[in-house]
């Protein structure tokens, strides 16, 4: 332990000597007994007791050395691979820091921190946990021995206001047209399966999606981890998995939420990752009425995204192959797929319309493709170009009157 290091545990152990055993003091109560600490520390210089102020502070009631860094809206990501090795990442790019964990025991103290918020528990019987924080950032933790080098935390954090479709418009992530295209899908109650690889952006464009259904609709959404921002739905109903506890009961799974949601009434049913035996329920859910569902997927490809979610059914539902097929050519109707180019930042790849069934094939169109410049000319940028024609709002995006008949 170095100098500083030992200090600021004599430090922390003096503030924590005046907070006993009582865990119900406020942020201002903590302030102030460290300004007591701090008053009594002579021959420390004002600016130096204000950096040891907020040390102390993050340690106790905050994350410690990657408190700053939630707290940088330019960080999108945080991964600590052990204690001595914490990367960020700023515009889709990532970046060694020079911050370091005293010791390998504080980085697991600050895990068990953030699990005990939630109610969660990490250990070594049980050393893989998913929690959400306060702010809605997303983070998994993994501890040894499934860790071999150390504990491993990775934080996916989300923006305090989710972004706008108008807002990616602007970035160049999707053209005005497609984004026009994907706003009357919505409002006309199309199924759209959103698909990218991990960072791809799929949460933040389903929020961005979600902004475009009416407010008088019952929109009920199912998530692993609450992180969608859905709030100019006043008829809105949010569930949230439910891990076993110590003694294995329970559990409740997305495949759970999904049947109790349809007991609810819902206009659409938004779930935040299709990725269990919940795509069976989830396929069901979109071939009985409750048209303009969304959800995502992990896939790296919008063929990739079929076969898998093709093989997700399988394991949920003892069905025929040609019998799913058949029902997911009914229920989706548009697969918006996203994914990163070379600087690292998120597009809208591909947007492609499901046709029906042909020859026991689920038929597909696609109705934009990106683009992409020579390798070559590293300066310029690729294009989101329509494919022909786009399918009118009115036919509700599945293809004619035949295809329609087709797929029923």
């Amino acid at each position: 332990m170095t100098e500083t290091a030992e200090r600021i545990e004599n430090l922390l152990s003096l503030v924590r000597e005046k907070m006993g055993l009582s865990l119900g003091w406020t942020d201002d109560q903590v302030r102030e007994m460290i300004d007591e600490v701090l008053l009594a520390q002579s021959g420390v210089p004002v600016e130096e007791k204000l950096r040891l102020k907020k040390v102390l502070f993050d340690e106790l009631r905050g994350f410690g050395v990657i408190q700053d860094l939630l707290e940088d809206p330019q960080i999108t990501e945080i991964m600590i691979n052990g204690p001595d090795r914490i990367f960020i990442e700023k515009e889709g790019r990532l970046f060694p820091t020079q911050r370091r964990f005293a010791s390998r025991e504080k980085l697991e103290e600050m895990i068990r921190r953030m699990a005990a918020r939630v109610n969660r528990t990490i250990n070594e019987s049980r050393p893989i946990a998913d929690v959400r924080l306060a702010d809605g950032s997303r983070v998994n933790m993994v501890l040894s021995p499934v860790a071999v080098d150390g504990p491993a935390v990775t934080i996916r954090k989300f923006a305090a206001e989710a972004m706008t479709l108008e807002q990616m418009t602007e970035r160049g992530s999707i053209t005005a047209e497609a984004a026009e295209f994907l706003k009357r899908a919505v409002e006309c109650h199309s199924n759209i399966l959103i698909s990218g690889g991990t960072g791809s952006g799929k949460t933040t464009f389903l929020n961005a999606l979600s902004a475009f259904i009416p407010e008088d609709e019952r929109v009920i959404t199912i998530e692993d981890s609450a992180e969608l921002q859905l709030v100019k739905i006043p008829n809105l109903v949010r569930l949230e998995v439910r891990e076993a506890n110590l003694e294995g009961r329970g559990e409740i799974t997305i495949r759970d939420l999904v049947k109790s949601a349809l007991r609810m009434r819902p206009t659409r049913i938004i779930i935040g990752e299709t990725r269990d035996q919940a795509a069976a329920d989830l396929l069901g859910a979109w071939n009985t009425g409750h048209d303009g569902s969304l959800s995502t997927i992990h896939a790296n490809s919008t063929q990739d995204a079929l076969t898998r979610l093709e093989t997700l059914v399988m394991t949920g539902a003892e069905i025929p192959l040609p019998a799913i097929r058949a029902q997911m050519a009914s229920a989706i109707d548009l697969i918006v797929h996203l994914g990163r180019i070379r600087d690292g930042s998120r597009r809208v790849l591909e947007i492609t319309q499901v046709l029906g069934m042909s020859g026991g094939e689920i038929r597909l169109r696609k109705l934009f493709t990106y683009t992409r410049p020579p390798e070559e000319d590293e300066g310029s940028e690729g294009v989101l170009v329509a494919e022909g024609p786009l399918p009118k709002p009115e036919e509700k995006y599945r293809g004619s009157a035949g295809d329609a008949a087709e797929r029923r």
